[in-house]
């Protein structure tokens, strides 16, 4: 029988986050061998970036069934599955429990940062006999560079280190690079390990997604501990009610939850909102930045001492240019997937379970699975990424009825096509905002310390 057929399959996955971990249970229990390369210095070191915020979904969406049942192996204590884990507590009660007392222990290769993928003696435009030929994957750790061969390769390494830049045309804003000492991106820990840069300033958060709203609650109450903060929200669009969800109609109800916070605290005056504000230029104004929209000659601009831009993230493609890919031109999503979440399409409706099928790319053997498989695409929810690499595994196992099969049922996520829930009773419109007119760039600066919005 030809070697081929009768040697184990190695699948090589990128990233030990939720879903790549998750990716290697599949492979295992498929009776592969799953080596996982991960760039930090631990397993799950982008939820680290977020330990301090709690996650939409509760316990019972959060734990993949492959790894659940290695965890079982080891006398696991599942968590109780109504409550909603924290980054750390996902962290602490699964991921590292998962990596350290499992099988997985010794196919986990952490300070391993991927540089490139191809094919072992074929370049992008060799065709004749690629199919056949494995995986070469070069990474770099501290002993130098290293090579790894796979049969396949599941990249799950996420997009939580490209963040998008603040500029509105999906460039960096004009002196964005230059003033980087005062600019976070993501989720600054705002209430804990980074209280003391935003406690007494004024801070702009720039977004309309989820971790800007996150944000900006934690920021109000922030405010609340030092009354001197001073809060803007910068939105690119006209309309604030879009952030709001669904409130008590979204199935995720700590999602639900957060839209309604948040439209109370604009809705009552707790943070000023300037709309329809591209951001084009940021410039480094003494103790403050000058954060501009439109030409720098006559646009708007607001003052503030530090700016945190939550306005998405983008997949890291660079190292995966030698192989054949096929990607929407729009959504960075494969083909088949871009309609189903193009945001242009969709604002946050549910997106149907997907797996290999629709993950496929032109290079027979490689996915990729999770958050950067929705390339531009801001809504992703773990268990969808779970589902996708139970759906890859059994692909790369052969085993096609169990791929085609759909094995998840997704949580509405509410009304946000719709009308946006009323932020409060007392009649006041819940797109309300707190700012006075905008000012010009010609107009007097704000008072040192303040923002525009006074």
């Amino acid at each position: 029988m030809p070697d081929s057929i009768t040697k184990t399959k190695t699948v090589a996955i990128l990233g030990a986050g939720p879903v790549g971990l998750a990716a290697a249970a599949h492979v295992l229990e498929r009776g592969m061998e799953p080596v996982v390369l991960e760039a930090g210095p631990t397993v799950g070191h982008a939820v680290r970036q977020w330990s301090h915020v709690q996650v939409f979904s509760p316990w019972e969406y959060n734990i993949d069934k492959a790894a659940e049942r290695l965890l079982g192996e080891t006398g696991w204590n599942k968590p109780q599955p109504d409550l909603y884990p924290t980054g750390a507590e996902l962290l602490e009660q699964y991921l590292e429990p998962l990596a350290a007392r499992t099988r997985l222990k010794d196919r986990i290769r952490t300070n391993s940062v991927v540089t490139s993928v191809g094919k072992v003696g074929f370049d992008k435009a060799k065709t004749k006999g690629r199919e056949a030929a494995p995986f070469e994957i070069r990474y770099q750790n501290g002993k130098g560079p290293e090579v790894l061969r796979a049969d396949a390769v599941i990249d799950s390494t996420g997009t939580w280190f490209s963040p998008n830049p603040a500029g509105v045309n999906g460039l960096p804003a004009v002196g964005e690079r230059e003033v980087q000492d005062r600019i976070a991106y993501g989720m600054p820990d705002v209430l804990g390990r980074d209280r003391a840069r935003y406690a007494g300033r004024s801070v702009a958060v720039l977004g309309g997604g989820h971790s800007a709203i996150g944000t900006l609650i934690d920021l109000a109450t922030l405010k609340e501990q030092a009354p001197t903060t001073e809060i803007v929200w910068l939105l690119r669009g006209n309309d604030p009610s879009k952030s709001f969800g669904g409130g008590s109609a979204d199935q995720l109800a700590a999602r639900g939850a957060l839209g309604s916070a948040f439209a109370a605290l604009v809705a009552g005056g707790k943070i000023c909102s300037e709309t329809s504000f591209g951001v084009s230029h940021v410039a480094r104004d003494g103790d403050h930045l000058r954060i501009g929209a439109g030409s720098a000659a006559c646009g708007r601009f607001v003052k503030v001492n530090e700016l945190i831009v939550s306005a998405g993230f983008r997949p890291e493609l660079d190292f995966l240019r030698e192989l054949r890919l096929s990607f929407d031109p729009a959504v960075e999503s494969t083909p088949v997937l871009a309609p189903m979440i193009d945001p242009n399409l969709h604002s946050c409706g549910t997106v149907r379970p997907h797996g290999a099928r629709e993950l496929a790319h032109p290079e027979v053997g490689f996915y990729i699975a999770g958050m950067k498989s929705y390339g531009r695409a801001p809504t992703f929810l773990m268990m969808t990424g779970y589902e996708q690499v139970r759906s890859i595994a059994a692909e790369i196992a052969g085993d096609h009825e169990a791929s085609r099969r759909v094995e998840l049922v997704l949580p509405e996520t509410g009304v946000c096509n719709g009308p946006a829930p009323s932020a409060s009773d007392d009649g006041t419109p819940a797109a309300a905002g707190c700012c006075p007119a905008p000012a010009k760039e010609d107009a007097t600066p704000a008072p040192k310390g303040g923002a525009c919005c006074g």
